[in-house]
């Protein structure tokens, strides 16, 4: 019989998407009330992968991550996804919209995968509480991120992997007690500009 053990900690991470640059830094400072200081965030990204998201954002839609300095406990991500989608209301009844200003999606990566979390079950997500469901979208094998066959197809991009990588040297670093790093190619918390 397996040892029951408390579970690692784990990093925050969450994907912003909006056609309005300026709710990406309301966003950012309302999650960070919440989730603490950030430690990385990425480039911001064209979103072109499908146009899904186009009837309640609108078009020319951007894509921006956010990894946070301070781990959780994996289990606290139902509590994150519930926020975030408190956050997303009121930004909607802010800005006076029928439509959706910005969509935030929180996950967490851990050493072995990145984990998102979703409002809707299916066959490859496992319920965690208060309506919330995880869902393992990329695997870490051999030095590298892999997707599975359910993996949106912007998670598949080097651009996002990339990132994700830079946060897991971060994440492995901060596991392991050390002082963290700022990788090349991505700037932190203080640097507020976008090559």
């Amino acid at each position: 019989m397996g040892k029951v053990r408390p579970p690692i900690p784990v990093n925050v991470i969450v994907g912003m998407l909006s056609n309005n640059l300026s709710l990406f830094d309301m966003a950012e400072n309302r999650l960070e009330e919440q989730l603490g200081p950030l430690e990385l965030k990425s480039h911001i990204f064209p979103f072109h992968y499908t146009d899904y998201y186009e009837k309640e954002i609108g078009r020319d839609i951007n894509r921006q991550f956010l990894s946070f300095q301070k781990l959780i406990d994996p289990e606290a991500l139902a509590e994150v996804k519930v926020f975030t989608n408190t956050l997303e209301e009121e930004f909607k009844r802010e800005k006076a919209t029928a439509g959706r200003p910005i969509n935030l999606d929180p996950g967490y990566l851990a050493s072995s995968k990145l984990v998102l979390a979703s409002t809707k079950d299916y066959y490859h997500r496992i319920y965690l509480r208060k309506g919330i469901y995880a869902e393992v979208t990329l695997r870490y094998l051999k030095g590298a991120f892999e997707p599975f066959p359910w993996t949106y197809s912007d998670y598949r991009s080097k651009e996002y992997i990339d990132f994700f990588k830079a946060v897991r040297t971060l994440y492995m670093k901060k596991l392991s007690g050390q002082l963290s790093e700022n990788p090349e190619g991505y700037h932190n918390a203080e640097d507020t500009s976008n090559p």
